[in-house]
């Protein structure tokens, strides 16, 4: 389906199943084309372009006249032709021929020209793919777990109302220049798998006496000063849990406080300030306005798709499970669970560093149609996810993972780890989280962490304090920072330990108050582990470890680092650059688009 620009909307109606979960406009894409000229030709002010840009998706990077495109996949969600356009605007304008995953569930492209935005965004919005406020001080991207809908915990599944809450809020006029950004999840049970407590607004699915609802959550998040959501509502039914959320955002829209310092300005610092009882009596008392009267068709609004209707037929000829290969068993146990529905698998594809490459996105179309009834998600944790899998095709899905190196073992295990693109495009950036990941695989790839309480541990890693990476919830935790050596700056991490995100319920890590350089950050996790598994309990896990031995056994290894940095020469010269750098390290820190 191409859209007309002369047409303001295109509909919801799909060309292929779930494609079209987004209004797209022509329009604004036309609209944005001549306001990109504006700006080229000096008729557009620098600072309200970017927030204009920015309410379009596209975000300045550190690379001067380079841009980072983001596109919303609501609740993680993809289709087979959806994952296909992805890997051609990827070959035709990503120059290092890859598109990132992020923590979000969003689909990053970088290092795309500032004239090239428009024909991506066309070209992706004729599948229904949209970049609409996917940055800017807006509702951003909508989360939801990866197995919404196939869970055998969950209460109902939530992917229809994570859709409804986007639609709804997008373009919606209280939530365009709000004092900050809103970051959404929602989750099927209490086991909470979309890690609701560190989000602006999260909904976890509930039912009374027959009824569905959800406990609304507000005010967490993580960056400068981590904080958990605490409860708006213990339950409140589907039919009025998007009149809530209008209520608690039109009053963080209204707050003149939080706009004096866009620094602290998301809505965790209004729930800070005047205390969540105040901020639900506050709820309350908007619920009474005029405009809590309008009708919202919900009916309308929520993304209603049968996916078992498309799930693959048996299998006539699959290729038979081998009886002895070593690879496929650990990728079998570390990547599939059962779904609900009786001969069905969910896959976990690990992503490595969240990027797939120009030459894998068609293959990975091609595995979502054959196996996978035309779809895929994306999850929290930067990997592919495939759904409605059939028993007898595992093995077959494998070998073509395996075909276009797809098929490493070990989702949401120690060697899954989650980064953000750090200083490789990020003007925030103060280190190379992304060769950080790299580095500290390779290091995992020398240790033994077969054992299971090790296995299970997370890493995540942030090129700055900002969290994009979800460190402080991470078992261990890197964010980039600077130490000062004799012959200047070094590049560096602070770490947090026993922090949880997945596992059970969700908590910050505690901050260990010594510095390591970032050429000793693998040595530095070797010591952790080590440490960890000469002094545990029987069957003690390494969270519980940290909570009784504290954080001064690793304050106590690492502080000594400081003194061995040594000068700038040739044998000490590595530890003055970072991973994946040929020059010396300088802290280039520019200022950062989100608080625009």
């Amino acid at each position: 389906m191409t859209i007309n620009v002369e047409t303001e909307q295109t509909e919801w109606k799909p060309d292929e199943a779930g494609a079209r979960v987004m209004l797209i406009s022509g329009e604004e894409i036309a609209n944005f084309e001549e306001q990109k000229e504006r700006f080229k030709a000096g008729n557009f002010e620098e600072t309200t372009f970017m927030r204009f840009r920015l309410r379009q998706g596209v975000y300045g990077q550190r690379q001067p006249d380079r841009q980072m495109v983001r596109i919303k996949a609501p609740f993680g969600g993809l289709t087979a032709r959806q994952l296909e356009v992805l890997g051609e605007v990827v070959e035709k304008y990503a120059p290092l021929k890859k598109g990132h995953l992020t923590t979000r569930e969003n689909v990053q492209i970088h290092h795309v020209p500032l004239d090239d935005t428009p024909a991506l965004m066309r070209e992706i919005g004729d599948v229904g793919l949209t970049t609409r406020e996917a940055c800017g001080n807006t509702v951003r991207n909508v989360v939801a777990h990866p197995t919404a809908g196939v869970s055998k915990t969950e209460v109902f599944d939530v992917s229809p109302y994570a859709a409804a809450y986007a639609r709804y809020f997008l373009r919606h006029p209280t939530t365009q220049n709000m004092p900050r950004k809103s970051k959404t999840a929602f989750s099927g049970s209490d086991a909470d798998e979309a890690m609701t407590p560190f989000h602006d607004m999260g909904f976890i699915a509930r039912e009374r006496d027959g009824k569905r609802g959800f406990k609304i959550v507000v005010g967490g998040g993580l960056s400068i000063m981590p904080q958990m959501a605490e409860t708006l509502s213990e339950f409140v039914p589907v039919e009025d849990f998007i009149r809530h959320a209008e209520a608690a955002l039109r009053i963080f829209n209204r707050q003149d406080e939080e706009r004096k310092n866009l620094m602290r300005a998301r809505i965790k610092y209004t729930i800070k300030r005047l205390g969540i009882e105040k901020f639900r009596e506050l709820v309350q008392e908007e619920l009474k306005g005029d405009w809590a009267n309008k009708e919202i068709d919900l009916d309308t609004l929520l993304f209603i798709e049968d996916e078992s209707a498309d799930a693959p037929a048996t299998p006539s000829n699959p290729t038979p499970e081998p009886t002895n290969d070593a690879d496929y068993d650990l990728w079998k146990a570390t990547s599939v669970d059962e779904q609900r529905q009786d001969g069905f698998n969910v896959v976990f594809v690990r992503v490595e560093r969240g990027d797939i490459y120009t030459e894998q996105w068609q293959p990975l179309a091609d595995i979502a149609r054959e196996y996978a009834g035309g779809r895929a998600r994306i999850d929290q944790q930067q990997n592919i996810v495939f759904r409605w899998v059939r028993t007898e095709s595992l093995y077959d899905v494998y070998l073509a993972l395996k075909e276009i190196g797809m098929a490493a073992s070990g989702r949401e295990t120690i060697r899954d780890i989650v980064t953000c693109p750090g200083t490789d495009s990020c003007k925030l950036g103060i280190t190379s989280s992304m060769g950080l990941n790299e580095a500290l695989g390779e290091k995992l790839d020398t240790m033994d962490v077969s054992d299971p309480l090790v296995s299970k541990i997370h890493i995540k890693a942030s090129g700055c304090p900002n969290s994009c990476g979800q460190h402080h919830v991470a078992n261990i935790g890197f964010h980039g920072a600077v130490m000062k050596g004799a012959g200047g700056q070094v590049p560096a991490y602070e770490l947090f330990i026993a922090g949880e995100s997945t596992d059970g319920p969700v908590r910050v890590g505690n901050r260990v108050r010594a510095r390591v350089p970032a050429k000793r950050a693998g040595e530095a996790l070797e010591l952790i582990v080590d440490h960890y598994k000469a002094n545990r309990k029987d069957g003690e896990e390494f969270n519980s470890f940290v909570d009784r031995v504290g954080t001064q056994p690793y304050e106590d290894m690492f502080a000594p680092w400081k003194a061995e940095i040594g000068p700038l020469d040739r044998e000490h010269i590595q530890t003055y650059m970072d991973w994946g750098k040929t020059v010396v390290y300088k802290l280039e820190r520019g200022e950062g688009e989100c608080a625009v």
